[in-house]
């Protein structure tokens, strides 16, 4: 694992409680599963490679990413571009004979399974389960009791003209293969006020089928539960997590899982714009009296509580910083597309060397399947990295960036017109419809060397520094940046090299630290 790797923001208070966001980034649509002491939680990771991030606590409140389920996107000539908003949607993550299984649904593909022994793997390759257009948020059942298997899905109507319901499916106990055509389980447009019902969770409970499953849309909504004597129904349903009087909005879409101490817990998320869906824990009971589930406060999230009854962990987040130890990236960064060899250089030293790839999208950092990413690790840092360029290419640039809908990077770049020497550049575009614009341009940078930085402020307002070993030190560059999300995905941030279409190498960008402080 790489090291370098600060904590700007850890959900553990040190007294034995905790706030929330016990995950303050965006680790979307999250589910979780419990294997004797330990819990283990994934999320949707949409275009990104490697593909559903595994995260590892003792508590629910300390997390520490431990690796990735899915080595590449399949059909990969898909995936060979950046499909931001498509891949991988709202996994469900499951432990059933001895395996740990992972049930997602691509919304131009279908329902895809991988299983493994050990959850770091070696995990399965992807098995189409069913095929087809906007089959998402799939989540599977093993009945211990019978022995029956089942499999509900939702649908997004982008792709198959359908939503706001549920279907349901007897699948083979293998998980492979489902043994009938579906049913619709919920029709959400039978229920007055509800719609979007979506993100599905399966579970059994004294003899009754549960279903959690989110509806009133995501930035809006509210978390649903649903219960039936049998599997296809008829089912009753409940509003049992809703923002009231907080300003948690949306608070749905997440799993439930139960402590070795008898605690109920719910984990969901938040759709807080650039930042992404950050992770909230909620405690959660069942009523003696009527036997629905009880989530937070009275079925409103909470900002800070008593800590689950568990061992005790170190404070801990997924880390963010990195040193690049023996020129490795850590965990946390992943590739805007199914990465391709010689990305990246291997050398004996510290420091991240970029090979400067050769395209014609290099005015548009959100076209280039070469850029590593990772997501914004707070509300509120400053992220710094040190480059050098070294290539001798007109054109070659390499930068660190705030990769969405609109980006702006800082980095730099040998003059095109073949002009002597490696200048500072400073660019974005606002919109998706335009190109890269210059907000500085031409500061010399005499070494081919800079030290880059980014502040973030509240609102992912972003504010870009650069020291170009003039002396001067840092000074700030352009103007104030609101970073943006993706249609699913918020902001991230990355690094990239690129250089103009050619033939032959084009030298590489050498990035020797990566560092995020509060």
């Amino acid at each position: 694992m790489s090291a370098g790797a600060e904590r700007p923001w850890t959900a553990d208070l040190g007294d034995g409680t905790y706030r929330n966001p016990v995950l303050n980034a965006d680790w979307s649509d999250p589910d979780v599963v419990r294997v004797g002491e330990d819990f283990y939680l994934t999320a949707s990771s949409f275009g990104r490679v490697p593909g559903l991030p595994l995260l590892h606590s003792r508590d629910l409140v300390n997390w520490t990413l431990i690796g990735h389920a899915l080595d590449r996107l399949e059909p990969a000539a898909d995936f060979a571009v950046p499909r931001h908003d498509c891949g991988v949607w709202a996994p469900s993550l499951r432990h059933h004979a001895g395996r740990f299984w992972i049930f997602w649904g691509d919304p131009d593909h279908g329902i895809q399974q991988i299983n493994a022994e050990d959850v770091r793997g070696p995990w399965s390759a992807p098995h189409l389960v069913k095929a087809g257009k906007g089959l998402i948020d799939a989540c599977p059942l093993w009945d211990e009791e019978t022995g029956e298997a089942y499999l509900v899905h939702a649908w997004a109507k982008s792709r198959s003209g359908i939503k706001n319901r549920l279907t349901g499916h007897r699948m083979s106990p293998d998980g492979r293969e489902l043994l009938d055509e579906g049913k619709t389980l919920i029709d959400a447009d039978t229920i007055p006020g509800w719609f979007t019902l979506e993100g599905p969770k399966l579970y059994r409970r004294n003899g009754e089928f549960w279903i959690l499953a989110p509806a009133g849309g995501v930035s809006t909504g509210w978390q649903g539960a649903f219960r039936s004597r049998e599997f296809f129904g008829p089912y009753e349903e409940r509003v049992v997590l809703s923002q009231g009087r907080t300003e948690v909005n949306g608070p749905h879409q997440g799993g439930w899982v139960t402590t070795p101490a008898g605690e109920d817990w719910f984990l969901h998320f938040q759709e807080r714009g650039a930042y992404g869906r950050v992770v909230h824990l909620q405690p959660m009971r069942w009523d003696a009296a009527d036997g629905w589930p009880v989530i937070g406060d009275g079925g409103e999230p909470v900002t800070v509580h008593t800590k689950p009854a568990a061992p005790e962990q170190s404070a801990a987040a997924p880390a963010s910083g990195d040193s690049f130890p023996g020129g490795r990236y850590g965990r946390q960064w992943q590739w805007t597309a199914n990465p391709r060899p010689g990305w990246t250089v291997e050398h004996g030293g510290d420091g991240l060397r970029l090979s400067c790839v050769r395209t014609a999208y290099a005015h548009d950092v959100r076209a280039l399947p070469n850029v590593l990413v990772q997501r914004l690790p707070a509300e509120t840092f400053t992220v710094e990295a040190e480059l050098a360029l070294g290539s001798e290419v007109p054109g070659a640039k390499a930068g660190l960036v705030v990769l969405g809908d609109a980006f702006s990077w800082i980095g730099l770049e040998r003059p095109a017109d073949g002009a002597d020497g490696i200048r500072l550049v400073h660019r974005y575009a606002e919109t998706v419809a335009e190109h890269e614009r210059d907000a500085e341009h031409g500061r010399a940078a005499p070494d081919g060397t800079a030290r880059l930085r980014i502040e973030v402020a509240p609102g992912a307002r972003c504010r870009f520094f650069a020291d170009t070993g003039d002396g001067a030190g840092f000074r700030a560059s352009g103007q104030v940046f609101a970073a943006t999300p993706w249609r699913w995905v918020g902001a991230l941030l990355g690094l990239f090299a690129t250089a103009p279409p050619g033939t032959g190498p084009a030298g590489t960008a050498c990035f020797t630290g990566f560092r995020t402080t509060p």
